[in-house]
């Protein structure tokens, strides 16, 4: 039996023991398919595994092209994924404008919710790629230090407060393209997609958006002029909630991107071998 048919097979009073059997099996499993594909070169400890297994419903060929289209994403964008030095002065910058915030706690599902604030950079001043950077180097440590909020899924909420045709400008189809498919080779999934405070010709920006996007994931996008329907206790107050400003998160995950700066180096040493 399959480590994915083993897990489906188990009532809701199965021993947890069971379930972490199963587990361990898929993980190993996994680890002599690396094994036998260095050219991978993913990471293979239980905490990174068992994550990529259980976002993938347990099922293993599924995994498997997860971490391969994971790995060979960090490789081919050398721009987001090579140097993620925390105290680089452009990554400072964007951390301490807070471009990617992940919220405390998590919405009414148990899903994390982040606010990626599409428009608070200066088009002139920062690069789009150096946003996207930052927003992976939070996104990867988010994924560490909450994996089981994550592996229910994401909830992103985009405020496009202050978007101005330079950021727009900025993305060009092939950005967009790489951005989009960013968000598939990730192990956890958007859940939703909403856009808030969005001018009322955002519908020709993000129909370019809509060319790269799987039909599930078009189905999850929502626009809205102002607020959110987003229901989460700790939602920022910049957005109407009762939880920290954007400007304490900002400080909250710089500071945390500062204390783990190891963990950026240990992360740069799994991408695909190229050939």
């Amino acid at each position: 039996m399959s480590v994915g048919s083993l897990i489906d097979s188990l009532d809701t009073d199965a021993d947890v023991d069971n379930v972490t059997k199963a587990q361990e099996e898929g993980v190993q499993e996994l680890r002599n398919w690396l094994d036998a594909n260095p050219e991978i070169n993913g990471c293979k400890t239980y905490e990174s595994l068992s994550f990529f297994l259980r976002t993938c419903k347990f099922d293993l060929e599924r995994t498997k092209k997860k971490l391969q289209v994971f790995y060979r994403m960090r490789a081919e964008r050398s721009e987001w994924f090579d140097n993620c030095d925390p105290m680089l002065p452009e990554i400072q910058e964007l951390l301490k404008l807070g471009v990617f915030l992940p919220v405390d706690g998590v919405d009414e599902h148990k899903r994390k919710v982040v606010i990626i604030r599409t428009a608070v950079h200066d088009p002139k001043r920062h690069t789009q790629n150096n946003v996207f950077k930052t927003s992976k180097m939070i996104l990867d440590l988010l994924l560490k230090l909450e994996p089981d909020n994550c592996a229910r899924g994401i909830v992103a909420i985009m405020d496009m407060e202050g978007v101005q045709l330079g950021h727009a400008l900025q993305l060009n189809p092939k950005l967009i393209k790489r951005s989009v498919e960013s968000w598939s080779a990730y192990p956890c999934q958007p859940k939703l997609l909403e856009f808030t405070n969005a001018p009322r010709h955002v519908n020709i920006f993000l129909n370019t958006f809509r060319v790269f996007m799987t039909a599930k994931i078009r189905s999850r996008v929502v626009v809205r002029r102002a607020g959110t329907t987003v229901v989460c206790k700790q939602l920022p107050r910049d957005l109407d909630g009762q939880g920290a400003s954007y400007k304490e998160l900002a400080m909250k995950w710089k500071k945390l991107l500062e204390t783990h700066a190891e963990f950026y180096v240990e992360q740069g040493k799994y991408k695909s071998i190229l050939k």
